[in-house]
């Protein structure tokens, strides 16, 4: 008798493991018939993510949108440009350098106590980015900025003749200089917007939009 419930119980036991065994089988090929042609699904390029309209882009997952290279002097009012955006959570900067091929400048003074004096008078205005500089054939020139296209440079210019300096010029000069970007991770359909318009206001910056960079 034992023998026989034995068997039974046996008889159960591999039934019921049988059985799920199928449903796992049925369940993995729902599954897959339910895949929407997955060979088909292809990875977007960074060109291809940038002709996105603000808001489909918006609706991507680890997008980001960088914004430069900023000059140190116009850091601030970039910054400030964003900030009714309220996309500061989102916001951070990185260093870059850029091959400046213009400068704005005052040429050499005849020694260095002028030098040092213009340079105190531009700072007491609240000019950022300035600097004397100290070798080379426009030794004791003030540097009011490097930038990489001449565009820049005369927005720099105009400026800084708003604000009263009026000995300033625009001329060639190959540096390389560390400048700002800002990136803003899945920026929202407004700020792309805002940023595409910025650009008219910061000559020589481009908006590159594509899958955010890998961080270790």
């Amino acid at each position: 008798m034992k023998l026989i419930v034995f068997l039974l119980v046996l008889a159960n036991l591999s039934l019921f493991a049988l059985i799920q065994l199928d449903a796992l089988d049925s369940g993995e090929a729902v599954r897959l018939s339910q895949q929407v042609q997955p060979d088909k699904i292809k990875l977007m390029t960074q060109q291809q993510v940038a002709a996105l309209g603000p808001s489909k882009l918006a609706a991507l997952a680890d997008v980001c949108a960088e914004w430069g290279p900023i000059s140190d002097a116009d850091k601030a009012r970039a910054i400030s440009s964003l900030e009714p955006l309220d996309v500061s959570r989102l916001m951070t900067q990185r260093r870059v350098e850029v091959i400046g091929n213009y400068w704005v400048y005052i040429p050499p003074a005849t020694g260095r106590v002028v030098a040092e004096t213009r340079l105190a008078e531009l700072k007491e205005r609240s000019i950022k980015d300035v600097s004397i500089v100290d070798s080379g054939p426009q030794r004791l020139a003030i540097s009011l900025g490097v930038f990489h296209t001449e565009a820049a440079a005369q927005a720099r210019l105009a400026a800084l003749e708003d604000q009263g300096v009026t000995t300033a010029k625009v001329g060639p000069r190959a540096q390389s200089v560390q400048q700002t970007a800002l990136v803003i991770r899945d920026p929202p359909a407004p700020a792309v917007s805002r940023l595409k318009e910025l650009q008219a206001s910061f000559p020589g910056t481009e908006l590159k939009i594509g899958a955010c960079e890998k961080t270790s």
